[in-house]
């Protein structure tokens, strides 16, 4: 059985918030499949798979699946809104950098994450999780 140290996080998990994103790039299945691909090479992630779909009349949501566990999108083209998701297990990762690029790549005028440390070890050998950061960028 696996020793787990504790204090130490399993993994990071990033929560995001688009605002004033461009529409169209919202909107576009195949770009947002390379936005996943080139996120999950930015993080240093390893990808698996990815699945998406185009809802009609508008958004779309897709997951890529990660080595070290998953990044995921899902769009409101009408509302110019995008949410991420990017969790990382292990210490090789880089998620705060596939976020930034999605950021950038969606053109968010105002970014809102959150930083969550997860799986906390406990002497007892309970698992919690921790909030460690939130941030909101206004860009310009």
């Amino acid at each position: 059985m696996m020793e787990t140290k504790v204090n130490s996080a399993v993994g990071t998990h990033i929560i995001t918030e688009l605002s004033g994103c461009n529409t169209a790039k919202l909107g576009d299945l195949d770009g947002v499949r390379a936005a996943l691909l080139e996120a999950a090479q930015r993080a240093q992630a390893h990808v698996l798979d990815i699945s998406l779909h185009r809802f009609q009349p508008q958004g779309v949501s897709g997951v890529a699946v990660i080595a070290e566990s998953h990044i995921s999108v899902h769009t409101w083209p009408e509302l110019g809104y995008a949410a991420l998701d990017i969790y990382t297990c292990g210490e090789t990762a880089l998620p705060e950098k596939g976020c930034a690029y999605l950021s950038e790549f969606f053109e968010a005028g105002q970014v809102c994450s959150s930083v969550i440390k997860r799986g906390l070890a406990s002497a007892s050998g309970l698992y919690s999780h921790e909030f460690t950061s939130h941030d909101t960028e206004i860009r310009v």
